[in-house]
């Protein structure tokens, strides 16, 4: 029996990491397809086996071996399916029909085939949505408009089509980098559909006749990695040679141009000066387009005609996982309330060196994101209600002074005094024109988007919280997590 499921509507899918063993149960007793899909982005109601049955899909979270027999037992015999966490109408057998549970919105496009169709089958791949033949001027028409999504992208929040006529008006061997690093939104895309990224990059190789692909993965993201490598061997009829590269895991090395130097195999990452940028030397000094796997699957989504204007979002942090996507006039407090968030002290919005805010009510766009201070990388940290953002935002200073790459003065010492000044704090003195003078210095001179963005936890901090360091700087922490007198190992570990 076939275990490709694409659109036949009486199936069992068993989505996640860890299901083989749900989906073996239901091998030996079903009449029909079962298939191991790719994870959803809520890891929390994995393994989910969702089985379909004509018109519904009812959906099993944590499943086990035991329901995978009893629903297996009940399609065979033509039965009523065991009663379980949701039951959705299945109008649409090509993509997640949406259950009732934490971590799901009600919004997916990018998403739609995350648990839902096996990631590394073309064939699966192709009756759900189908590989668009597209010539290149389709493409820059309808995609260069879409906006490069994450920290990773070197056309950031801005439209991507300059950047590919860029690279296709310089003469040399051009180069497409798929930066999949790091980010939980890229990871997802990577490991439950790879086709849509690789999809994205055929198009933009096309683009500017490129004679490689890089797939960039984190060396933690074996998933992601083996899926990408997997889908790149079965891709039908992709224009150039694809190669999958890891890199290590610190989070700088997602950098673009770090990017770039970890591609080339080079084992000390430091951002690279601009001018020039990649679209004019990039890898081995060739003109190269870096965007994110995220980039990359809304330009396939564009393509094809679908709307490209959602945002991938994961919450993390004090938090169930989870990651969702947002339309473009939702709030950010959507994707709280859909992964079950009520509580909390702050929200870390856009990334390690996003903005700490307490007002969700922000639409997920660049703008509307830049206008409140926040970042755009699309992942939303949850401080949980018993969380010092005092302590917080200096764990977040240390974190860039240990993190950067050491090549430019701003951030490198920058962030070492930074921290030092956040300590001081605790010593009861809070310097405000000091920490905001060295943060514009940090921002405006710093030469890569880790220095630039690194000031911003303590900016929106100091703003969001300044009740909170002023009772620091004057001995007590309101939270009760640290005691800036005391001297206990407990009060150490909470100071950055």
């Amino acid at each position: 029996m076939s275990e490709t499921v694409g659109n036949q509507r009486l199936s069992v899918r068993v989505a996640g990491r860890g299901s083989g063993e749900v989906a073996a149960a239901a091998r030996e007793r079903a009449d029909v397809p079962v298939a191991e899909v790719g994870p959803t982005g809520v890891p929390g109601v994995e393994p989910l086996l969702a089985a379909s049955d004509g018109d519904e899909t009812t959906f099993y979270a944590n499943a086990t071996a035991e329901t995978a027999e009893s629903v297996a037992d009940a399609l065979a015999d033509d039965g009523a399916l065991p009663d379980g966490d949701a039951t959705v109408a299945a109008t649409d057998a090509s993509a997640l029909p949406l259950p009732d549970l934490d971590g799901f919105g009600a919004e997916r496009s990018v998403l739609a085939r995350c648990g839902w169709i096996e990631p590394t089958n073309p064939d699966a791949y192709a009756d759900a949505v189908g590989f668009t033949d597209a010539d290149p001027d389709a493409v820059v028409e309808d995609a260069g408009d879409v906006l490069g999504r994450g920290w990773g992208d070197w056309s950031a929040d801005e439209p991507v089509g300059p950047l590919w006529e860029g690279v296709r008006s310089r003469d040399g061997s051009p180069a497409v980098v798929v930066n999949a690093h790091g980010n939980p939104g890229d990871a997802l895309l990577g490991e439950s559909d790879p086709f849509s990224v690789l999809e994205g990059a055929a198009h933009v190789a096309r683009v500017v006749d490129a004679v490689q692909v890089f797939v960039y993965v984190s060396e933690d993201d074996e998933a992601a990695r083996d899926a990408l490598t997997a889908a790149a061997d079965a891709y039908p009829e992709f224009p150039v040679d694809v190669s999958v590269v890891e890199g290590p895991a610190a989070y700088r090395a997602a950098e673009p141009t770090m990017a770039i130097e970890a591609v080339e195999g080079n084992h000390r990452l430091e951002a690279r000066l601009r001018p020039p940028g990649p679209e004019v030397e990039g890898v081995f000094g060739e003109p190269t387009v870096v965007h994110t796997a995220r980039t990359f699957a809304h330009v396939a989504a564009a393509v094809r005609g679908e709307d490209a204007d959602s945002r991938v979002v994961s919450v993390t942090g004090d938090a169930d996982e989870a990651t969702l996507e947002l339309a473009a006039d939702d709030a950010l407090d959507t994707a709280l309330d859909d992964a079950g968030v009520s509580d909390y002290t702050g929200v870390l919005v856009g990334g390690r060196f996003g903005g700490l805010t307490t007002d969700l009510g922000v639409a997920p766009t660049p703008d509307a994101l830049a206008d409140a201070d926040l970042g755009t990388d699309g992942v939303l940290e949850v401080l949980g209600t018993d969380a010092c953002p005092v302590a917080f935002v200096g764990k977040r200073a240390q974190f860039a002074e240990d993190a950067n790459c050491g090549r430019c003065v701003p951030c490198r010492e920058g962030s070492k005094q930074l921290t030092e000044l956040l300590r001081d704090v605790y010593d009861g003195a809070l310097n405000r024109p000091k920490i905001d003078e060295l943060m514009r210095v940090m921002e405006s001179s710093s030469v890569c988007a880790f220095g630039q963005h690194a000031p911003r936890p303590v900016r929106t901090g100091l703003e969001e919280f300044a009740d909170e360091f002023e009772a620091h700087a004057e001995g007590t922490c309101p939270s009760g997590q640290c005691n800036p007198d005391a001297s206990s190992e407990e009060t150490a570990r909470a100071k950055p």
